[in-house]
């Protein structure tokens, strides 16, 4: 039983990366290109990084939002069906 908890601990770890990463990187990718930018211009607005970076992150929100729901689905159904195996 200890081995099904501790593989579920990974399991949703493994999960959260899977969900996060998109954002984190598109975040990432915008927040590179924008400081090259910056870098060339000598622009120093503090908000010609913010806003862009928060566009691009809420843009692939909402492009991979059915992916993301359909893998906490599946995780959600699998943990429910796990709950039987847990009590004693």
């Amino acid at each position: 039983m200890e081995a099904k908890l501790i593989g579920l601990g990974v399991e949703t770890f493994k999960l959260a990366l899977y969900l996060s990463l998109p954002m984190l990187l598109g975040g990432l990718i915008a927040g590179l290109i924008i400081s090259i930018f910056q870098a060339t211009t000598q622009i120093n607005e503090m908000t010609l990084s913010f806003v862009p970076k928060i566009i691009v992150v809420v843009g692939i929100l909402i492009f991979t939002m059915p992916w993301m729901m359909n893998m906490m689905i599946d995780f959600t159904t699998k943990v429910i069906n796990m709950i039987p195996d847990f009590i004693f």
